[in-house]
């Protein structure tokens, strides 16, 4: 379901992310073609040089259908950016792609806390990241991340995922499967 990123899917990518109701939400809102690939390169040098993990979110058909990244990455903490195409809203790929990402970055590198930005009236994103146990609202827990991305006024609302909390979650699913 996650690949690492490369160039021949920018095309597809693309025209995903231009939808009105996408590109609101996007980390990097490239103006044409040749800016994402400009910034998709971008984005493939950063994750050589380890400060940002980032990977393609595929289908069944292994088409590309969205990206998933960790980025700002210092003292083993990073903030995840996550978008999908619409036509797969609804469909569970965000949870997926989610548990997927969060065990690779828990179990394969050295991550130990995943940060959370959400606007505020991103009622979509809230509510398909309040599905999942092991993600905790840190408005209060971690004040002064929330003040530091919250500069000029109060848009985001802080959520993290914190190693341990991960996998013991992923500890009680799968007893609750195999019971």
């Amino acid at each position: 379901m996650l690949k690492k990123r490369d160039l021949h899917e920018c095309h597809s990518l693309y025209n995903l992310m231009m939808d009105p109701v996408v590109f609101p939400y996007v980390r990097y809102k490239c103006q044409s073609y040749e800016e994402y690939l400009f910034i998709t390169k971008q984005l493939i040098v950063e994750e050589e040089q380890r400060t940002c993990i980032s990977s393609t979110i595929l289908n069944e058909m292994g088409h590309p259908i969205g990206t998933i990244d960790l980025y700002n990455i210092v003292n083993k903490t990073g903030f995840l950016a996550t978008w999908i195409g619409t036509p797969y809203f609804g469909k569970g790929y965000n949870q997926r792609a989610k548990e997927s990402f969060f065990a690779e970055l828990f179990l394969e590198h050295d991550i130990d806390t995943v940060f959370l930005k959400i606007r505020k009236q991103n009622i979509r994103s809230k509510k398909a990241v309040e599905k999942l146990q092991y993600v905790k609202l840190a408005n209060d827990t971690n004040h002064e991340v929330y003040q530091s991305i919250n500069l000029t006024e109060q848009i985001y609302d802080l959520y993290h995922v914190e190693r341990v909390g991960f996998l013991e979650s992923n500890e009680d699913m799968q007893h609750v499967v195999a019971t």
